[in-house]
């Protein structure tokens, strides 16, 4: 008798690689035969069923897990997820998926600690109580602010303007440079919404590997040989890894796309940690100020719900984008700018993330030093996360669940997680130092 119920799409399949098995199921979940909750048999009970390795339908759940189709739950097996949350794109979704109670310790989500953002009050009483009445073809920065940005700016810049944070900076930027069928070098471990937004142009993504220094120039070399449009890099506090690019590594990075002559691409930086990173400021603009886009968040370092990012690069490409966004939203609130212009400003605001930015930094260093007396060898991190390398992300997380612990699973910041070593993501940035030791332990014992 066949432990695979038929509702799972597989009987008489043609198609048995991960690819395949993965594809049936899925079109199983979305038609309804497989409900929200519904435990999938075991990965031998579908071999056997198929006649294919363990391994062949495992690399299938993996797929699945990584759209957020199916959950893991270590040893009580792998279930269909519940209704997903339609407006989140898959790998977001996959993030979130195992979300369900409150824990000691939420290190999943990747955001900044709250107690560290510089107080809004004083920012809110300084700015103006009624909205602006300026006319809607006025320009869509503020000049004091943009000064302000020029002056910290990593190169002398072309355009400097803002608009409602990083990933629309980069959203918006893709939008005005890929077209359908193209391809987009981005980094593997990377960013999962921008796995998502290179899909949802229809374009193929090109993945470049990195080390300690950045992304490799070789793997970028190999990427270029591709003829991509556009590369989306994170120069410094990289998300998952918190690997810096260095001075030099962005110099020989340069290199490599300027060979590229008329087919080089445009280069989108993502520097989405800016003041809290510590990091020297570094970009490829340096070198390539006509084919660079330089993006600055100020979401980790003044408040994510500012929603609020600066963008600057070459007028050819910059202009096209505030022309097309003034179709739309046209400008970022003028309330939002003043807001940020104090809090770059102001002298207390400046000295809280300034100080945001040694706690964050301390606190990395004491959990990497707490995870190494317990046998975890990992290099400090940049920014607020650590990448956590683990012999099974499913159980890892599990494990973690049960000690208190929630981390995000490293599937979703790759391009094919069964080519890489499994990891996990924790945003070891939000947990003080005095309680470093008491986490680390935790997460020795579940790994061990």
């Amino acid at each position: 008798m066949s432990l695979v119920p038929a509702e799972m799409g597989l009987t008489g399949l043609g198609d048995r690689t991960p690819q395949g098995i993965a594809g049936a199921i899925s079109r199983a979940i979305r038609s309804g035969g497989l409900a929200p909750g519904q435990r999938l048999p075991t990965v031998r009970d579908v071999a056997a069923e198929l006649g294919v390795s363990p391994a062949t339908v495992s690399a299938a759940w993996q797929a699945l897990r990584r759209t957020g189709l199916v959950v893991a739950r270590g040893r009580a097996g792998t279930f269909v997820a519940d209704a997903p949350t339609a407006w989140l794109s898959p790998r977001q979704r996959s993030l979130v998926g195992a979300i369900a109670e409150e824990t000691r310790w939420d290190l999943s989500r990747g955001t900044p600690d709250p107690t560290l953002l510089p107080d809004l009050g004083p920012a809110l009483q300084r700015v103006s109580q009624r909205a602006g009445t300026l006319t809607y073809q006025d320009e869509p920065v503020l000049p004091k602010l943009r000064e302000v940005l020029a002056s910290s700016w990593p190169y002398p810049a072309e355009v400097i303007t803002v608009v409602d944070g990083a990933t629309d900076a980069i959203a918006r930027t893709l939008e005005q440079v890929v077209s359908y069928g193209d391809r987009v070098v981005l980094e593997s471990p990377g960013f999962p919404p921008f796995f998502d937004l290179v899909e949802a142009l229809g374009a193929e993504v090109v993945p470049v590997e990195l080390d300690a220094e950045g992304i490799r120039p070789d793997s970028l070399r190999g990427a270029l040989e591709a003829r991509p449009v556009a590369a989306v890099l994170q120069p410094r506090a990289h998300n998952p890894t918190g690997i810096s690019t260095s001075t030099a590594r962005a110099a020989a990075l340069a290199r490599v796309v300027a060979r590229s002559g008329e087919d080089a691409p445009w280069i989108l930086e993502d520097d989405h940690s800016g003041a809290i990173s510590t990091a020297p400021d570094v970009s490829l603009g340096t070198h390539l100020p006509e084919r660079v886009v330089h993006v600055r968040s100020f979401s980790k370092s003044h408040g994510p719900d500012l929603r609020i990012a600066a963008l600057g690069g070459p007028a050819e490409l910059v202009d096209r984008l505030i022309a097309r966004r003034m179709l739309g939203p046209a400008w970022t609130s003028r309330m939002v700018q003043t807001i940020l212009l104090d809090l770059l400003t102001h002298a207390g605001s400046m000295d809280a993330v300034g100080e945001a930015r040694r706690q964050y930094f301390g606190r990395q260093r004491e959990m990497v030093a707490r995870l190494a007396e317990l046998g975890l060898e990992v290099p400090t991190p940049d920014g607020i996360n650590l990448w956590l390398p683990v012999a099974d992300e499913g159980a890892a997380t599990t494990a973690l669940a049960a000690a208190g612990i929630r981390v995000a699973g490293g599937a979703p910041f790759l391009v094919d997680a069964t080519a890489d070593t499994p990891h996990v993501r924790i945003t070891s940035g939000v947990v003080p130092a005095d309680e470093a030791g008491v986490v680390a332990a935790a997460i020795a014992a579940a790994l061990t």
